[in-house]
């Protein structure tokens, strides 16, 4: 397992399967993200909603894939993966080291609205080439507003939201829509273990 994200991400897709639920992107709509960062090769991911830290394997890993023939370091790609509970994110940390993605995954605990501010004033976080939202969709709409109020978008930046249908973010839905700068399209995807439909909304931030 070790340095292997794909199998780790494999058995944390059988113990969900077998034993007991998580609440894990999983691997269908994980797959269809991950095409995204190979055509748009973002170079700075911010997830909102990490959770123990599958996506930030799948997706860390992609990320790092999609920057393997560019790794100046002053150009590195980074993802950074903030999650509220420091449960979880303590073992998001323990995953991401176990997978050997240190270098790219940065697991960064707190309220999401208080990381990205830290984030933005220590110099560490200029701007947001892709961000994914995958926590309490009631949340979507609030931390979309901070990441626009500190900035942090430009032109060709990347919003992708999961769980748009199930459990539903019709408030963000609306807010994509309707916003002059953005322009939004919707990806069918699925929840698995269970294979119920989903959708990811996928929009650009056209500045």
């Amino acid at each position: 397992m070790r340095n292997n994200p794909q199998v780790i991400c494999e058995a944390m897709d059988e113990f969900a399967a077998q034993r007991d639920f998580l609440i894990n992107i999983g691997p269908d709509k994980a797959e269809k993200i991950a095409t995204l960062i190979t055509e748009t090769k973002p170079s700075v991911f911010v997830e909102v909603g990490g959770y123990v830290g599958y996506s930030a394997l799948f997706l860390g890993n992609a990320l790092k894939n999609a920057h393997k023939d560019n790794q100046d370091a002053k150009n590195k790609a980074v993802y950074w993966s903030l999650e509220a509970d420091p449960v979880f994110a303590g073992i998001a940390m323990n995953l991401v080291d176990l997978a050997g993605l240190s270098d790219v995954v940065k697991v960064i605990t707190g309220k999401a609205a208080d990381s990205l501010t830290r984030l933005k004033e220590e110099g560490k976080l200029e701007s947001v080439d892709m961000l994914f939202l995958d926590h309490v969709e009631e949340l979507y709409v609030t931390d979309l507003q901070v990441v626009e109020s500190l900035g942090l978008l430009k032109k060709g930046s990347h919003i992708v939201a999961d769980n748009v249908l199930r459990p539903g973010a019709p408030e963000y839905k609306q807010y994509v829509k309707e916003h002059q700068s953005m322009e939004t399209r919707a990806i069918i995807g699925l929840i698995i273990p269970g294979e119920f439909e989903d959708e990811i909304e996928v929009t650009e931030y056209k500045g």
